[in-house]
């Protein structure tokens, strides 16, 4: 059994330091503009023809199991994309994703994201760049922005509104992960279709969610 803690980039256990202060200021809950967006990112989901999730170290380390049914119900392929990325730690989340039932792709990258220049350009074609949908949990935000760029409809959760990533994806969730992923999985299994959705739009409420809170 491959430990998770050993494959998660010190940054990135930062990262989820950062996530976890918005989620208090949530109420630790899914709020009504986030059950929205997962209902849009599901649809959207469900109408592509070649899916792609994205994870890297703190997706796997957290809710491997989540991403499987996900891709499961789905259809959409995994693929292991890493900014500190290291062989040995492609092939630590690779085999954990193996041990959930997902033969993730990421391993042996032979196409390149164009306009970046980090380790999280590198990614396979018959992934994420043959992708029409990508959903990048816990993203940065340059490479949400290359994504875009590419032409690819990019859905992202990120527990906050105002990061590059939020702003920049065509669907932003604003709640945590491991609440997330099931939710998403469900929509998507219950057939859920969205005609209209604005992002910004669904941003701002949640900001005016966290305002209700705290006032």
């Amino acid at each position: 059994m491959v430990e998770a803690t050993d494959l998660v980039a010190k940054q990135g256990l930062i990262a989820h330091g950062r996530g976890e202060a918005f989620d208090y200021l949530l109420g630790e809950q899914t709020c009504p503009p986030a059950m929205r967006s997962i209902k849009a990112a599901a649809s959207l989901i469900r109408a592509a023809s070649s899916p792609v999730i994205s994870v890297n170290g703190n997706v796997v380390a957290l809710a491997a199991k989540e991403v499987a049914h996900l891709s499961e119900a789905s259809g959409a392929k995994v693929e292991v994309n890493l900014f500190h990325r290291t062989p040995e730690r492609v092939a630590g989340l690779t085999k954990m994703m193996d041990e959930v039932g997902i033969q993730a792709l990421g391993m042996n990258p032979d196409d390149k994201i164009p306009g970046l220049s980090s380790e999280r350009a590198r990614c396979c074609s018959d992934g994420i760049c043959s992708a029409d949908v990508v959903l990048v949990p816990l993203e940065d935000g340059d490479r949400c922005q290359a994504l875009v760029d590419m032409g690819k409809q990019v859905i992202t959760i990120d527990l906050n509104p105002l990061s590059r990533t939020a702003q920049t994806a065509h669907i932003t969730i604003v709640d945590e992960l491991t609440r997330c992923l099931p939710l998403l999985t469900d929509a998507i299994r219950d057939g859920v279709k969205v005609d209209d959705f604005d992002n910004k739009k669904n941003l701002k409420e949640v900001l005016a969610f966290i305002s209700a809170r705290l006032s």
